[in-house]
Formats: C-alpha cells, sequence, structure tokens
C-alpha cells in the first residue's frame, strides 16, 4: 500500500488516512465531510468554522462545534448580524470557543455582511464555484488532493469582494471539501463508494 492511501477502519472498511485518528473524526468523515451543504446560515457556520481552524487542528474545531453554535446563536445569520458590544466580549471571554479576537471579530463582521444579502445568495454565490466533478482525476492518495485550487482561489476572491472576511483560498477550499462542492474522498474510501451510484443507473 503506497504512502496516502486509504487506510482500514475500526470496522475493516478503508477510509481517508486522516480520519481514523480519533471515533469524531471518523463519524465526521462518514456523515458530513463531502456531503452537499445549502442554505445560508449553514453555509456561515461552515465559513465561520473553517477561518476558526486556520492554523488549528480541525478537530480542535470539532470538538468545540456544540459550544460555537452556543456562543453564535446557532450560527443564524440575522442573530449574529444584531449582536452588541457585550455579546463581543462574552465571546471573548467564553472557553468553549477559540478566543481569538480578529477571528471572532471576523465572525461579527461577516454576520452583518451577509444579513443585507437577499436569500439564498451566499448559497448560490458559494455553489456557482463547485467545478466540473469530471475535470479533475479521483485523488488516490492523500497527495493527490490539492490545498488550493483556482476555483478556490476565485471563491476566495469574490467572498472578499463582496466584503467577507478570513475567507483565504485554503479556507475557501476546505469549505468545499466540508460542504461537497468537490469530493476529495479517496478513490477506494466507503464514504466515497456509499455514495456511487448502482451500476446499472447512469452516472
Amino acid at each position: 500500500m503506497s504512502a496516502g492511501e486509504a487506510v482500514a477502519g475500526p470496522d475493516g472498511a478503508p477510509r481517508c488516512p486522516w480520519a481514523l485518528s480519533t471515533a469524531d473524526y471518523v463519524t465526521y468523515h462518514d456523515e458530513e465531510w463531502g456531503r452537499p451543504v445549502h442554505g445560508d446560515d449553514a453555509l456561515y457556520e461552515r465559513l465561520s468554522l473553517e477561518a476558526f481552524q486556520s492554523g488549528l487542528s480541525w478537530i480542535t474545531i470539532l470538538r468545540r462545534r456544540p459550544g460555537f453554535r452556543a456562543a453564535f446563536a446557532g450560527f443564524e445569520i440575522a442573530e449574529v448580524a444584531a449582536f452588541t458590544d457585550e455579546d463581543r466580549e462574552r465571546l471573548l471571554a467564553d472557553a468553549g470557543i477559540i478566543r481569538n479576537r480578529a477571528k471572532i471579530d471576523a465572525t461579527l463582521a461577516n454576520a452583518r455582511v451577509l444579513a443585507e444579502w437577499g436569500p439564498g445568495e451566499l448559497d448560490e454565490l458559494i455553489w456557482s464555484h463547485a467545478p466540473d466533478p469530471d475535470g479533475r482525476p479521483v485523488p488516490k492518495t492523500l497527495a493527490d488532493v490539492p490545498a488550493v485550487t483556482p476555483e478556490s482561489t476565485a471563491l476566495s476572491k469574490a467572498l472578499k469582494k463582496r466584503g467577507l472576511r478570513f475567507v483565504g483560498p485554503t479556507t475557501a477550499y476546505a469549505l468545499m471539501q466540508a460542504c461537497g462542492l468537490v469530493d476529495d474522498h479517496l478513490e477506494s474510501c466507503v464514504a466515497r463508494e456509499s455514495r456511487r451510484p448502482p451500476a446499472h443507473l447512469p452516472r
């Protein structure tokens, strides 16, 4: 087996190697990562959490996700956009999240920007940057999975142009992976296999 190929998990099924370090990762990998996410609030949450993840391990964010959701009103854009200076101070003191001033400020500022957008506008903008699924070979090893793509760079620029912060190309690509705009499960990964249509159906 080459380095970076899918590895057998606790149940014997092959998975992306990064998913096997903790049980939390296995569940996230199998049930969430790479599955399509739609809805402005849901995408705002993912965008915010990917920004908080910058420079940290994703497991750090994943294990604090309930705390993040409680602190940021379930990531409902309209609710967060109405946060006050007192709310900001509360967030900076909340041990249940990552108390990074710049990331907290960006999350609040982004909500205020997005609150001015029309319904579905964030969803439409993000998904308009989904690449052609047939445009890149299915990754066989982790070495085949990029950190940045032309599409994520374009998405980053589009979001920044509209006033959003902490949305660099790497963060944008992590969002694309997590929300199903791309499927970076490895070729032999059980999560990819589980989503393939039956052989008798057209792809």
